[in-house]
């Protein structure tokens, strides 16, 4: 009794994502850890053939669930990789963001909107804007 649990000092208003890395940061220091990245990502394969399998039966709290597991597991790939998801992730909302602005901006040059073209048009020009960011 009064015994505090490892995972106690962990806010629980953190982001979900900071969170995680720091639940599995907490439980790695009584020895809660894989020993390689390649396990690690064993687990991620893991959870994704889970999401796949869930997905097909259509439950939507078991999707959730098993989605919960597989960016959880991401995130412990990110954390051996010394890759931190919150940045990461915060990296391809920007990029996302200027590549569809791109595509926005490209149909209004032309005089077009996005209910003028289909997919394949803006995945067109989303490689194109691809290819002017690597320049």
């Amino acid at each position: 009794e009064g015994k505090r649990s490892v995972l106690s000092g962990v806010p629980v208003s953190l982001p979900a994502l900071v969170k995680s890395m720091r639940l599995q940061e907490k439980a790695k220091q009584v020895g809660f850890e894989w020993n390689t990245r390649e396990q690690v990502w064993d687990k991620v394969e893991e959870e994704t053939r889970e999401v796949l399998e869930v997905v097909e039966l259509d439950g939507k709290d078991e999707m959730e669930a098993e989605f919960g597991d597989l960016l959880f597991a991401l995130v412990n790939y990110a954390r051996f990789i010394d890759v931190v998801p919150e940045s990461a992730l915060r990296r391809t909302n920007e990029k996302f963001a200027r590549r569809f602005q791109h595509i926005q901006r490209r149909l209004a040059e032309r005089g077009l909107s996005f209910n003028d073209v289909d997919i394949t048009e803006m995945d067109r020009i989303w490689d194109e804007a691809k290819a002017m960011e690597r320049r």
